[in-house]
């Protein structure tokens, strides 16, 4: 498959999709996803887990920057699909993949990071109070990580979020062995267990309860870069935990084109540093976009690092409004366009190559990811 044709179904498969209007109601596009299956896994040197923490990742090169770059050939969108898989035990594994009906991917390029802001003019974060919102779908799908970022359930037991949250492309991160997820849940008056909260023991204030993680996915494309070259584009991992979580989580799908989004609009949450405790949801237009990026200038600061980018769209098939991830929020970019200085938050888009990575990562079942 590693032929010339299997080279132009890597550059055409993404176009095969289906209108994303039916009726005038954003609709979700069908997309013939590639598919994505390990080749061979080798078992690496257990890490030193000696990284500091990041909460963001800034980089200059903007969507210019990007869209400039070349294609990558099959065998590096291979390489950089290919994956680590870090386990409680400390052990670490690395997976190559092979990829077959192929879709194109594009990398990043070169650039040095710069003074940083992440709150444009007015602040339109909201912080969302109360168990009746805070207990209830979606925000129910926001997570805390133990290092400080924030993550999405997408699954039964997993988690997605950033992965310069769980290593910063040259080493794992300090607390990525030990790494749990939280759960903001009501804090009981009294104290007691499995209380009934809609009687006398009301919740006084809501608390984390956390579960630890039983192994974590990282692409090789976030290992082998970092943000000042293809890395950007790789920013994102997935968390198996050790038990159910027993909440509805959200969807991943394949990020649709900016203009067929609703209003051109996203929206996350997540657990921002400068409001400890707190869930901030966000949402804003996106401003520009190359094929693994959004770029948007939604209010954020460091912790909302790793927050599900989505939006919610008709789905034709089960006749229902429904939201889905589209996106993993990476963090900040200084962009110097034409001499002017811009700034940009951005967002790492879901392929249909990386759909077919994460979707297999959850179920393991390549059949069961053919649609995103």
């Amino acid at each position: 498959m590693a032929g010339l044709s299997t080279l132009i179904l890597l550059l055409c498969a993404a176009k095969d999709v289906m209108p994303s209007s039916f009726h005038g109601k954003p609709t979700w596009p069908s997309y013939r996803v590639p598919v994505i299956l390990p080749q061979s896994t080798l078992n690496l040197d257990k890490p030193q887990f000696d990284a500091e923490a990041r909460l963001e990742v800034v980089s200059h090169c903007g969507p210019a920057c990007h869209k400039s770059s070349p294609l990558p050939t099959y065998e590096e969108v291979k390489n950089y699909l290919s994956y680590e898989t870090l386990y409680a035990n400390g052990s670490l594994t690395e997976t190559e993949v092979g990829i077959y009906i192929l879709s194109s991917s594009s990398d990043g390029s070169q650039g040095k990071s710069r003074t940083k802001r992440q709150i444009y003019g007015y602040d339109s974060r909201f912080s969302i109070f109360g168990k009746d919102f805070l207990l209830n779908y979606p925000f129910s799908t926001s997570v805390k990580l133990s290092t400080g970022c924030t993550g999405t359930l997408v699954a039964e037991k997993h988690v997605l979020t950033a992965a310069h949250c769980i290593h910063d492309g040259k080493s794992y991160v300090k607390g990525a062995q030990k790494l749990r997820v939280g759960f903001l849940k009501p804090k009981l008056k009294d104290g007691s267990k499995g209380a009934n909260i809609t009687n006398s023991a009301m919740p006084e204030k809501m608390k984390f309860q956390w579960i630890r993680v039983k192994r974590t996915h990282v692409p090789k494309g976030w290992i082998k870069g970092n943000a000042n070259d293809i890395g950007m584009d790789y920013d994102y991992a997935l968390l198996e935990l050790k038990k159910p979580h027993k909440r509805k989580f959200m969807k991943i799908g394949v990020s649709p084109p900016a203009r067929h989004l609703p209003g051109g609009r996203i929206h996350f949450s997540g657990y921002d540093n400068d409001r400890p405790g707190n869930l901030v949801y966000r949402f804003c237009d996106v401003k520009d976009e190359t094929y693994d990026l959004l770029y948007q200038q939604c209010d954020a600061q460091p912790g909302a690092s790793g927050s599900g980018v989505y939006v919610r769209m008709w789905k034709r098939q089960n006749h229902k409004w429904e939201r889905k991830i589209i996106g993993i929020f990476s963090g900040h970019q200084w962009v110097d366009m034409n001499g002017t200085p811009q700034d940009f938050n951005v967002a790492v888009r879901i392929t249909p190559l990386k759909y077919a990575q994460i979707c297999y990562w959850i179920k393991g079942n390549y059949l069961d990811c053919r649609e995103g």
